[in-house]
């Protein structure tokens, strides 16, 4: 609570800020309480730390006018708080109940069991990740997985790198560094975090040439802009947004043989690297990498922790000439793959190859997860609400893929609503501190809770999308909600 900066009030700030305690009496007095309680971290380090930010951010609030306690127990038990939070995992684990599977904010895709355990089986020693065991000499960390992406993808060659802007950048500094770059403006994309593409590909010291409008391109403008010059023809897939209405765009095989007529190599990026048809879950088409390979790209890139459902990678397929150009230009030395990232890919990749992607990473088990089964699993959690004192119900809903990936699909959902209004004074009190409505300080209960939920807000009424929940996560999902109602 704020207050005006009378001179009575300055007066009072001044003897709050000369009454606070020292560091070390602060660090001793917590060092106390952690002493009595027994759970927290007790780093002597951790302590003093903790009671030092603890007096700063105090002084802060004091200098700006709030009215804070500052009696030595209140002090000690905001200083345990710091601490505690300080010995937690970042970042934080967090319940998505958001109903958007591929959520970048919230990490993008969760990676399945089997990538888990390849990770954990890596990175606690050492491994053969650049040693040929047969050979008894040094060897190439993309062996393992190269292999597989040839036979799932149907491709010549394949190369990892971190993350699919890397794989682009490094791929127009291999192939185009000097020269030009035809581009279609309708597919200038910005990602997110306010990065453009664009600006991406300029970095590889090639020259972007525009053709056509924002919403109309044709081949003739591809053609006309070719020159002696040209390295690449360029087409990237718009998977975060979509351009209707008067539009116009030439089809991957017009490109294909346009290159191939001025023997130029096509590059597709593809965006989100689906290995499966997503028409069979009545979503929209996706383009495959192995599609754009078999319909004549040269070269192809996409993400892993899109819809292929793996962790952060940027994967290159295709002519094994290309491949072997980028694999050995300088910058591939600053985007490899690391040796946990890799294990995971991977496991994800053998999940396609044994044919059990559906049923096994996690992306997929959500886009396939039965309509029953969601409503079953929210009409149990709202029945569990209720008889807690909660007025919740089910309602249906949408979920949506997220990522960057298929602008306006969705999939129906059902959704567990709950209705805050009627509950504790405390939490309309919450309310109005942040200036929103009860179903609002709910959500906000849970996003600071010990197990954090970041659900959706609307029409007053807190919504919990069971889709983008792991089955063995409801029980966790159920004592939040409790804790954070009881918490009011």
């Amino acid at each position: 609570m704020s207050r005006s900066g009378t001179k009575s009030g300055n007066q009072r700030d001044a003897q709050a800020l000369r009454a606070l305690p020292a560091v070390d009496v602060l660090a001793r007095a917590l060092a106390a309480h952690i002493g009595s309680a027994g759970t927290l971290p007790n780093s002597g380090a951790q302590i003093g730390q903790a009671a030092r930010t603890a007096l700063q951010q105090t002084r802060n609030a004091l200098i700006g006018g709030e009215t804070i306690d500052t009696r030595i127990e209140s002090l000690v038990a905001y200083a345990a708080k710091l601490l505690n939070e300080s010995a937690l995992p970042a970042p934080r684990p967090v319940i998505n109940a958001t109903g958007v599977i591929i959520n970048t904010n919230l990490g993008r895709a969760p990676l399945s069991s089997a990538a888990l355990q390849a990770m954990a089986a890596v990175a606690g020693g050492y491994s053969a990740l650049e040693y040929d065991l047969a050979a008894g000499d040094r060897g190439s960390r993309q062996a393992p997985v190269r292999d597989l992406l040839r036979d799932l993808l149907g491709a010549e060659d394949a190369l990892v790198v971190n993350n699919n802007a890397a794989a682009m950048l490094v791929a127009l500094s291999a192939l185009a560094e000097g020269r030009e770059v035809v581009i279609s403006r309708g597919e200038l994309v910005e990602i997110g975090g306010g990065f453009r593409i664009p600006d991406v590909m300029r970095q590889s010291g090639a020259t972007l040439v525009e053709v056509g409008t924002t919403n109309r391109t044709r081949i003739g403008d591809f053609a006309s802009a070719i020159t002696d010059r040209t390295a690449l023809l360029l087409s990237v897939h718009p998977s975060n947004f979509r351009v209707v209405g008067f539009t116009a765009t030439p089809s991957l095989a017009e490109l294909v043989r346009l290159a191939h007529q001025h023997d130029i190599p096509l590059v597709h990026d593809v965006g989100s690297g689906t290995l499966l048809r997503t028409e069979h879950w009545e979503l929209a088409h996706e383009p495959m990498p192995q599609e754009s390979l078999l319909a004549g790209a040269d070269l192809v890139c996409f993400s892993g922790d899109k819809l292929l459902g793996g962790p952060q990678a940027g994967i290159l397929a295709g002519r094994a000439e290309l491949i072997a150009r980028i694999e050995h230009h300088p910058l591939m030395r600053a985007v490899r793959i690391d040796k946990t990232t890799l294990a995971a890919l991977v496991a994800t990749l053998r999940a396609y190859r044994d044919g059990v992607a559906e049923s096994e990473i996690p992306v997929w088990q959500m886009i396939s997860m039965p309509l029953n089964d969601v409503k079953a699993r929210a009409e149990a959690l709202a029945h569990a609400l209720r008889e807690a004192g909660v007025v919740a119900h089910v309602q249906q809903g949408l979920s949506t893929v997220g990522g960057g990936s298929m602008p306006g699909e969705t999939l129906p959902t059902w959704l567990c609503a709950v209705e805050p209004q009627s509950l504790d004074v405390s939490l309309h009190a919450l309310a109005e501190s942040i200036g929103g409505d009860a179903a609002s300080a709910l959500a906000a209960q849970l996003r600071h809770g010990p197990i954090p939920v970041v659900a959706r807000v609307s029409r007053d009424q807190l919504l919990l999308d069971l889709r983008t929940i792991p089955p063995e996560q409801d029980s966790s999902l159920l004592q939040a909600l409790r804790l954070a109602l009881a918490s009011g």
